[in-house]
């Protein structure tokens, strides 16, 4: 009995192999080891369909996920062919951006306690998902961390969020940017901003009025079927023609 309810997809009472048979796809998960030694956790779907896939997508989820999708865009320029940007934090507001010398201090001290956990922030999650059912689902989610930022990961969020935004101008892949009006979390100026600098001749942005952080999932089934739709959208008008 204990083992069933371990097998128990989170978002009901049936497993996770029968929750994915039910959205027609097959999920599998697998750890990634990186040149680094870093032993990452990754998952993968494909259709239940014996169709060949048109496209294959290269998802990267959760903090940062768009940034470290431009990153590897900067180390390959011709390894991606496309990119949809959901909420992103290429670049940290400086309505909310920490001012000197508080960015160098908590550098200087990361080199020594990169794992302390003390930086102060409010739990995102609340501030993320707009529909209060959602929110105790994703707050039933055994893999999210409920903690204080570590140190070092606050520094590493600043390193990087200032070096992509030296280089928005050398975006030159083809992408679309979706962000909601109301989302506190990261800031819709920054997609705005992508849109404007980036030099790729395929661009578009999407702000939805309203819309909090969370697109995908904590709005309104409504609304999220508007951006999903526009996604797919997206993607099916240059699956048809090699982008």
């Amino acid at each position: 009995m204990v083992e069933e309810e371990e097998n128990l997809h989170y978002w009901g009472n049936i497993s996770e192999e029968e929750y994915y048979k039910q959205q027609g796809i097959k999920g599998s998960k697998s750890f990634y080891t990186s040149p680094r030694g870093l032993s990452l956790f990754t998952r993968s779907w494909l259709p239940l369909s014996q169709n060949p896939p048109r496209g294959i997508i290269f998802g990267i989820h959760g903090i940062h996920g768009g940034a470290i999708a431009l990153l590897a865009h900067f180390a390959d320029p011709k390894g991606l062919q496309g990119a949809v940007l959901v909420a992103p934090m290429v670049k940290i507001s400086g309505k909310v951006r920490p001012r000197r010398p508080i960015p160098q201090a908590l550098t200087f001290i990361s080199n020594f306690l990169p794992t302390l956990a003390i930086v102060p922030t409010e739990d995102l999650l609340h501030k993320s998902i707009k529909v209060e059912e959602k929110k105790i689902v994703g707050n039933s989610n055994p893999f999210r961390y409920r903690g204080k930022p570590r140190l070092g990961t606050v520094v590493e969020l600043l390193r990087v969020t200032d070096l992509l935004s030296q280089k928005l101008s050398h975006v030159s892949i083809p992408f679309l940017v979706v962000h909601g009006s109301a989302d506190v979390v990261t800031d819709p100026e920054v997609s705005r901003t992508l849109y404007e600098e980036a030099s790729s001749r395929d661009k578009t942005l999407k702000i939805y009025e309203g819309m909090w952080h969370s697109l995908l999932f904590g709005e309104p089934d409504e609304n999220i079927d508007v951006v999903r739709s526009d996604v797919l959208s997206w993607w099916n008008d240059r699956c048809n023609t090699k982008i």
